[in-house]
């Protein structure tokens, strides 16, 4: 048995290294590869099938409000980028150039897409003309370039993939309103299929997406009390339409400029799911986003009728919708069962001679490690209730730990103590000033991770200088 258990003694323990423990996990459960590209990945097909399934249940839900799915080009000319000025400044750090096509060099430099706001504001100008053409309530699928100095997988690479949402509306409401739904469904998306519990607010000015009147966002806390922006919903206003003319004959037969939303959501989120639900043993992924959510281990497979038996049963769960596969290698089962373990399957089913002769199976649980004897006829009916369960109890146990580490505090000295020494969120008040923002980073390396839709009055004062205070904030260290 110690054998079959060298999988898992690979794995740091997350006490001694956080970081080293993520890294063997995303290695060791074949989520990713690294690349010869220097700070790109290979997302393995453990990995992709996650994504998969994040993006098809996003997409379901972005079409049931209206979204429509387009592609736009992977480079943007040097002139359009600089049509936004405020735009330009937040991403000139982390773009990548392209100045040659072939032999020849260009006559304008092109940006490979570190986000498409000005390819989208281009087409707009391009087809919006009258009230009737609004909304346009546009999405892709893609991948993006930042040139960042360090990387981690999932978490920041200088390739990733996304989704990335640009709408245009007659109104400054329609567009608020967007702006909103939009964080509500990632929020909602994000607790029914990762069992990731958010705290929805709104950043600061000084945290805001380059060019945006107002920036929402969903926080999460990782296992490590670090915060984990998840994903963002961003009000442009008027200011994106003015730079790029986009304009539309009103029902009053007036010229009027459009307002503008961006939303988006990355392969970031794996890296939650690892960082939220993860443990010692390696992956644990919710019900809802394993590509396999049990995995049939046959005991004694040589004997007759136990690959049939497992093969048999295989069939009768995906034919109910269940992701299954039976592992038939040729492996000792303690060895399947740490594997199994490893890579997060949500369970995994024993069966063998005596429990067909017994009618029954063995389900066991990877949240919990419960053992559930299950009859064979029941099966079909039982295991779907058991992954439902195991979804919520997911989900209740990172609340527990979300809120079992977010702390409030009053005066400077208890703020800096309780950010040092206990990592978590912090709630504190705070003056509205930027000066504050940026000595409360100083001192402590801690951000304002929003400022909370549920606000609540702490103290009257701001915790960092003592002044009148005008909101609540979450503060944390981040990744």
């Amino acid at each position: 048995m110690a054998e079959d258990k060298k999988q898992v003694e690979a794995i740091t323990s997350m006490s001694e290294d956080f970081a080293q423990w993520y890294t063997d996990i995303v290695l060791k459960a074949e989520l990713v590869d690294y690349s010869s590209v220097k700070g790109c990945l290979v997302i393995k097909p453990a990995g992709y099938a996650i994504w998969e399934l994040i993006q098809k249940q996003l997409d379901e839900r972005f079409k049931e409000t209206g979204v429509e799915n387009v592609y736009m080009p992977m480079f943007i000319p040097e002139s359009l980028l600089e049509k936004e000025k405020d735009h330009v400044e937040g991403f000139a750090p982390e773009v990548a150039w392209v100045t040659q096509g072939g032999l020849e060099p260009l006559q304008e430099r092109l940006v490979v897409r570190p986000t498409s706001e000005t390819l989208f504001c281009d087409l707009y100008a391009n087809i919006v003309h009258s009230y009737r053409d609004l909304p346009k309530v546009y999405n892709q699928w893609c991948s993006v370039v930042r040139w960042e100095k360090t990387t981690r997988p999932f978490l920041r690479s200088r390739e990733f993939l996304w989704q990335e949402g640009h709408t245009a509306h007659a109104t400054a409401e329609e567009a608020q309103a967007r702006t909103e739904q939009m964080l509500n469904l990632y929020a909602q998306f994000c607790e029914e299929v990762l069992a990731i519990p958010m705290v929805k607010g709104r950043k600061t000015d000084k945290e805001k997406f380059a060019g945006a009147e107002a920036t929402y966002t969903i926080e999460a806390l990782m296992h490590d009390g670090k915060a984990l922006q998840s994903g963002t919903s961003h009000n442009f206003g008027d200011g994106f339409a003015r730079a790029f003319n986009i304009q539309y004959t009103d029902k009053d037969n007036k010229l009027s400029y459009v307002y503008q939303t961006s939303w988006g959501m990355t392969t970031r989120l794996i890296g939650a799911v690892i960082m939220v639900h993860g443990d010692d043993s390696g992956l644990k992924l919710p019900p809802r986003v394993a590509p396999v959510q049990t995995v049939i281990i046959p005991i004694m497979q040589n004997k007759p009728g136990v690959l049939d038996k497992a093969n048999e049963l295989a069939a009768a769960l995906k034919a109910k919708g269940i992701r299954v596969k039976v592992d038939d290698t040729d492996k000792r089962p303690g060895f399947k069962f740490s594997e199994q373990e490893m890579r997060g399957f949500p369970t995994r089913i024993e069966i063998g001679p005596k429990d067909i002769e017994a009618g029954t199976c063995i389900v066991v649980r990877r949240d919990t490690g419960e053992k559930i004897t299950v009859a064979l006829t029941d099966i079909e009916a039982k295991l779907p209730e058991i992954l439902d369960d195991i979804q919520k109890n997911m989900l209740e146990s990172a609340r527990k730990h979300r809120d079992a580490h977010t702390y409030s505090a009053t005066t400077y000295d208890e703020f800096v103590d309780t950010i040092n020494n206990k990592p978590g969120f912090v709630k504190a008040m705070w003056c509205g000033d930027v000066e504050c923002e940026n000595k409360i980073k100083e001192d402590t390396t801690a951000t304002s991770r929003c400022m909370p839709f549920e606000q609540e009055k702490l103290s009257d004062v701001c915790v960092c200088c003592g002044r009148p205070a005008k909101t609540l904030v979450y503060w944390g260290k981040a990744y």
